[in-house]
């Protein structure tokens, strides 16, 4: 099976075209080939195939996480689509418009001296913000309202790690709550997938690394939900560190920086355009008061090419 590896600011993931392999069992390979010690690595595996019939779509995505769980949506994966499609004279449209689990999407791209599409703007559509649409159970809130600055306290923290600490997390105590400057409030945005966003003094302070999983699996979120904590930098500058549903920390997260956008403007803390910076590098956000969609703007980089050994679960031949 011919793949390509791809990142969009160091959110990489494997990328097969779908219409000239036969993958049969998606989530089982995700699972294979994400493995960052025996395999490939990455923080998964998109599909990239036709539209379905009668879709105004170019090229169509399928995203699955590291743990084979299936995602409808992923702003640094479909720059890297984007690029994909260009690139390999799939489609040259520009603007190019992508299926995905969200609908239909639209990009617009710029090429390099190389003549390699480089650089992507992505019209993530218009935010989800009802707690019943974006499948969250928060004490106190309808179906239909907002989860915005919405109070966390402190059980509601020490019930996230007490679930966690039963499987081994050696969290014990909130210290690192007060070290961090986390604000107790959290606000809640689905840009096709779940966001849970908290503010704090110091993004590098707070031990994502077993903090994450707890609130990931919280009660409150059946299906799970990706975790953001903020910094606010300025009005149009913001610094965010992820914890992604199904793959754990990562580089960046392109839906979540739109939702973090989203939340800051809803809680009064960021202007509509702002510059996110994440630990792999950049993003310009900015979502337009005149129709409500949120644009994202990004690069988008090609890392290898190689060939996947099905049978044996190991990389036959990789190039630059």
């Amino acid at each position: 099976m011919r793949f390509t590896k791809m990142h969009g600011i160091g959110n990489d993931y494997i990328y097969v075209d779908a219409v000239r392999e036969d993958v049969i069992d998606p989530p089982a390979l995700a699972r294979a080939v994400s493995d960052r010690h025996t395999a490939i690595g990455g923080d998964g595996l998109i599909l990239v195939g036709a539209a379905s019939f009668g879709s105004n779509a170019h090229a169509s995505m399928r995203i699955f996480n590291a743990d084979g769980s299936e995602a409808q949506m992923c702003g640094n994966g479909i720059r890297c689509v984007t690029k994909f499609v260009v690139d390999r004279g799939i489609c040259d449209e520009n603007p190019l418009r992508i299926e995905t689990g969200r609908g239909v999407l639209e990009m617009e791209w710029w090429v390099g001296s190389d003549g390699k599409v480089c650089d992507v703007e992505v019209d993530m559509g218009e935010p989800i913000l009802g707690a019943a649409a974006i499948g969250v159970r928060w004490p106190g809130i309808n179906g239909g309202s907002q989860i915005v600055a919405c109070p966390w306290t402190e059980a509601m923290w020490s019930g996230a790690m007490n679930a966690v600490n039963s499987a081994g997390t050696t969290i014990t105590d909130l210290q690192w709550w007060k070290s961090s400057g986390v604000q107790p409030i959290a606000t809640v945005v689905s840009m096709g997938n779940p966001h849970i966003m908290f503010w704090c003094d110091d993004v590098a302070k707070v031990p994502l690394e077993s903090i994450g999983s707890a609130i990931e699996r919280h009660a409150f979120f059946p299906e799970r939900i990706n975790v953001h904590f903020v910094q606010v930098l300025g009005r149009d500058e913001l610094r965010m560190r992820t914890w992604e549903r199904g793959s754990g920390i990562t580089l960046a997260c392109g839906t979540g920086a739109s939702a973090v956008c989203v939340a800051g403007v809803l809680e009064g803390r960021c202007d509509r355009a702002v510059r996110i910076h994440l630990p792999g590098g950049e993003l310009m956000l900015r979502w337009d008061e005149s129709d409500g969609r949120v644009r994202m703007r990004g690069p988008a980089v090609h890392v290898f090419d190689g060939q996947w050994d099905e049978a044996k679960s190991r990389v036959m031949h990789a190039s630059q």
